[in-house]
Order: structure tokens, then C-alpha cells, then sequence
């Protein structure tokens, strides 16, 4: 059990104020890591660090980060560098539904190229240069480090069409719009790619695909999902964590490249 351990272990968590990024940080700091809480929404970060850390926030760092900018890239891995000096673990998560809930859950034909770039920035952008500042800074300190991108059943699996119909989140209409799609298959090949040119660094990659996560849908969505998995319901956000903590941890030392889908059996039908 030991290897499951994360003490002195550094890791970012980028989304870290959302459904599942506070999952995630909440299990990692448990597992004894030094947690960087990163996410645009700093009140939610802040929620999460004073969540879990009652006790003590000798080992949170909680930070602002636009992952689609740069700048706000580059600060990040500089305040953690001042912070922790180094860093061992990245959980590239963020993503976006946007400000605009209709906007980004237009049908395909009236789909705007502005929500859709939007929407890429985070999802794709993001992941590109929070992957590239990290992988670097591993590099240059010579870590093996281990690098996890969240990405989604819909990067493997087109979207059953028929289970929205009548379906909500939170009183919205709902749908799984293409570039939700496009996006999280491009986490999965991002991954792919980076596993392969930073292997020899031993640095691994690898993707940590959720089904659907149970989280303000209503009963008709949650009954039409549940009726298409093999354990007949949705997932919850913690079911992700073991797969996550092994992902992060010693345990998978001889693991990369891999896409470790998490989803009640829906990919085998």
C-alpha cells in the first residue's frame, strides 16, 4: 500500500473547484500529496481548499488559472515552483461549458464557430499548454513525473441521441454537443502522442475517461443513461478516484498511453 502513497508528491489539479476536479483533490490530498487547486473560478477553488483542508493548509496552494492563456499558464507553474519547488503530478481537467448554457448546447446546424472555439480553447488549448509547462518543468528536474487528462465516454462513443430527448441538467434542456465530443477525442490522442515523445524521459501519460457522472439530471435523462449501462446507473463523482490514485501513484510506474475508461460497462455494448 505503501506506493499508493503521495507523501511529498506535488500535484496540480487544473479544474480543481468543479464536480469532479474537487473530487479528485479531496483523494489526493488524503493520499498525502501537496495539492495545487487550480481553476478561473477561484471562489470554487476556495470552496474546495476549505473543504479539505480543516486542519491544516500547510500543503494547499489555491491559484486563478486560465488554462486557455499562456500568461496565466506560465504564473501558475511559477507560483508553485516558489511554492513547492517542484512539481510531480498533473491532473489536466479543466474544461468548459461556457457562460452560456443555450450557446453551447445549440443543436449541430446552428452551432456558432465562436462557442465552438471557445469550448476548444479549454478543452484542447488548455490541455496542450498545461501538458507542455509541466512536461518541460519535469525535464528540466529530471522527474518522472506522471501526467492524467481527464477526457469522457464521448471521445470513444458517439452519443446515443434518443436518451435527450425530455432529458434536463438543472431545469436546461440538454444535449452532448460535437465539440464536447471533438474535444475529449482529442484529449485522448494528445495523450497518446505525449506518452510516446516523453517516455524516455520517464515521464508517463495516460487518460482517465468517465461515463456518465451523476450530477443534477433529471430522472428521465438519469433513467434513459441508466438503461444503457451494464450496472444500470450513472456514476458517481468518487468512483473516479481509485482509478485516478493509481494513475498518480507508484503503483502504475509501468503504465502509459493507456485510456483507463471508468463507466459502468458502457463501452462493451
Amino acid at each position: 500500500m505503501q506506493r499508493f502513497n503521495l507523501d511529498n508528491k506535488v500535484v496540480i489539479v487544473t479544474g480543481g473547484g468543479g464536480l469532479l476536479g474537487g473530487k479528485f483533490c479531496e483523494s489526493l490530498f488524503e493520499a498525502g500529496a501537496s495539492l495545487v487547486i487550480a481553476d478561473a473560478d477561484l471562489d470554487a477553488a476556495l470552496a474546495v481548499s476549505e473543504k479539505i483542508s480543516q486542519k491544516s493548509t500547510r500543503r494547499i496552494l489555491v491559484s486563478h488559472c486560465d488554462v486557455s492563456s499562456p500568461t496565466s499558464v506560465g504564473q501558475l507553474i511559477e507560483n508553485v515552483v516558489e511554492r513547492f519547488d517542484h512539481i510531480d503530478i498533473l491532473i489536466n481537467n479543466a474544461a468548459t461549458k461556457t457562460n452560456d448554457l443555450n450557446e453551447f448546447f445549440a443543436p449541430f446546424d446552428k452551432y456558432s464557430l465562436e462557442t465552438w472555439r471557445e469550448v476548444l480553447s479549454v478543452n484542447i488549448d488548455g490541455m496542450f499548454l498545461m501538458a507542455q509547462a509541466v512536461g518541460q518543468h519535469m525535464i528540466e528536474k529530471s522527474i518522472h513525473g506522471s501526467i492524467i487528462q481527464t477526457s469522457s465516454i464521448y471521445g470513444i462513443l458517439a452519443p446515443d441521441q434518443r436518451i435527450y430527448e425530455g432529458s434536463l441538467h438543472n431545469g436546461i434542456p440538454i444535449n452532448t454537443p460535437a465539440v464536447y465530443s471533438v474535444s475529449k477525442a482529442g484529449v485522448n490522442a494528445l495523450t497518446i502522442y505525449l506518452a510516446s515523445y516523453w517516455g524516455r524521459f520517464g515521464i508517463r501519460v495516460n487518460t482517465l475517461t468517465p461515463g456518465g457522472i451523476e450530477s443534477g439530471q433529471n430522472d428521465i435523462f438519469v433513467q434513459k443513461y441508466s438503461e444503457r449501462v451494464p450496472l444500470n446507473r450513472m456514476g458517481q463523482s468518487f468512483e473516479l478516484t481509485g482509478a485516478l490514485l493509481f494513475l498518480a501513484s507508484d503503483e502504475s510506474s509501468y503504465i502509459t498511453g493507456q485510456n483507463i475508461v471508468v463507466d459502468g460497462g458502457l463501452s462493451i455494448w
